[in-house]
């Protein structure tokens, strides 16, 4: 078992790989990704943690210095996820996409809908790191998956890969603004099905689109109209 490390009073900052230090960074995360970023103090991430203020400055210099730790903690994780669902046996590329996005999916669906607006308000340089590294892994992870669908013969072999990877990385960062689509009326996770949809949709083969109503008519996967919307048809 991991025993806690003593920092140095001069050292704050440091992100020693401890159990202490493990269970800090995850509760943390969750108290703001409940919520949000910029009504949460040092002083209620302590108390929700149970630990003092003190110990939490042992770790970190600052609530920046928390919230950049924080959004490489949880890269790091959500990579790690979605790199084992890649592995999986008995998959192709549609099934791997689709496992992918109900990861992803469940990753999102409760988090607070300001916490978008705070990073990118209050918090830019670590936000802008979070979403160069998250670029790199969803056009790796594209790039990837549809040469695979390609031999697989479930997506078209007239695809520009690098171009719809650049489309879908666009799309993706779509999903978080405020301005486009209001919390109050999309939901992340939703939002995140359509996209998958719409996605592989646009890419498939007649194979592919068979196969892909064919398991969504499985897995019953269904996004609800936005409000208002079939009203006015």
């Amino acid at each position: 078992m991991a025993t806690d490390k003593t920092i140095p009073a001069d050292q704050p900052g440091l992100e020693p790989s401890d159990d202490r230090w493990n269970r800090i960074v995850e509760g943390a995360s969750k108290v703001f990704w409940k919520l949000g970023i910029k009504s949460v103090t040092m002083d209620d991430v302590a108390t929700r943690l149970g630990i003092s203020k003190k110990t939490l400055y042992q770790y970190v210099s600052d609530k920046n210095d928390l919230v950049d730790k924080i959004l490489k903690h949880v890269s790091t994780c959500y990579k790690c996820d979605i790199d084992a669902v890649r592995a999986r046996e008995k998959q192709n590329a549609i099934d791997e996409l689709y496992a992918i996005t109900t990861t992803v999916a469940g990753h999102i669906q409760d988090i607070h809908p300001s916490i978008h607006f705070d990073l990118e308000k209050y918090h830019p340089e670590a936000f802008r790191n979070m979403k160069e590294n998250k670029r790199k892994e969803i056009a790796q992870c594209m790039t990837e998956n549809m040469a695979r669908g390609i031999t697989e013969g479930l997506y078209r072999e007239d695809l520009n890969i690098g171009m719809i990877a650049t489309i879908y990385i666009a799309r993706f960062d779509m999903v978080f603004d405020g301005a486009l689509f209001p919390p109050e009326k999309f939901s992340f996770s939703d939002l995140h099905w359509e996209i998958f949809r719409y996605h592989v949709r646009g890419i498939a083969s007649k194979k592919g689109l068979d196969y892909l109503e064919k398991k969504l008519t499985k897995e019953r996967i269904t996004v609800p109209p936005t409000p208002g919307v079939m009203a006015n048809k």
